[in-house]
């Protein structure tokens, strides 16, 4: 396989919030493109990315691939791309080289891992919101929310998110307008620590769709390019005789 990417921070952008949540993961690889699907070890998040063929200024993939890969380790070189450099990625049947080509040529060989297992596939869930915002608004909540607590509960109605925060010494809440076509209400309650883990791909998109129902699981989904990729991430709520 050989790609080519101009736009680098797609890939460093979606492998910074990766690597936080998953250790080890099976890029999955054809002629249409890349795609991965993992979950963390505590079985609370899950992940998915698609990275269409069009995405790339150049991509080769004649024959299916499965890279398995170290999260961490890919993530420490894709730290070292410059945001001008243009990242070149092959691949042989042991080893990742990435080479990054800019004020100079760096070439980085990662060796490919065993995994010993399939791709996970989560539920198929329907959820009865979907509401559009600002990601970085999201992630200015969230800090507020942490000044007394580790959990966030989100409460959607016709006209509001609501976000609320309780703690030992105090209490906080957001108000925000989103909008949308809300017919129910919601609530939900999540670790803000793990949202805050999605947010570190923040960068690939200024705007973040949330999808929520009562006492079920949260997506966050990232759009990349014009429909050409997504970032998605499911996240499992916390029950109130979690907190208890």
């Amino acid at each position: 396989m050989i790609l080519e990417l101009t736009d680098n921070i797609i890939l460093k952008n979606c492998f910074e919030a990766i690597s936080t949540i998953v250790d080890e993961v099976s890029l999955e690889c054809d002629s249409e493109g890349m795609r991965l699907r993992a979950l963390d070890r505590s079985h609370i998040t899950f992940v998915k990315m698609e990275l269409n063929a069009g995405l790339f200024d150049e991509y080769i993939c004649e024959t299916p691939e499965k890279l398995n890969v170290d999260t961490d380790e890919l993530m420490q070189i894709l730290k070292r791309c410059k945001p001008k450099d243009l990242l070149k990625l092959e691949t042989d049947e042991s080893n990742i080289k990435l080479t990054f080509e800019g004020d100079s040529t760096r070439n980085f060989n990662l060796r490919l891992i065993d995994i010993n297992y399939d791709s996970p596939t989560p539920p198929r869930i329907e959820i009865p919101v979907k509401l559009n915002l600002p990601v970085e608004l999201l992630g200015d909540f969230l800090e507020d929310m942490l000044i007394f607590g580790e959990n966030v509960k989100f409460i959607v109605d016709e006209d509001y998110l609501r976000c609320e925060g309780q703690g030992e010494f105090g209490d906080s809440e957001v108000k925000y307008i989103h909008g949308e076509n809300v017919q129910e209400i919601i609530e939900s309650k999540f670790s803000i620590n793990k949202i805050k883990d999605m947010l570190k791909a923040k960068k690939l998109a200024s705007m973040v769709t949330l999808s929520l129902g009562t006492d079920m699981p949260l997506f966050l989904t990232y759009n990349i390019g014009n429909g050409d990729g997504l970032l998605e991430f499911m996240l499992a709520p916390r029950l109130e005789s979690e907190d208890e």
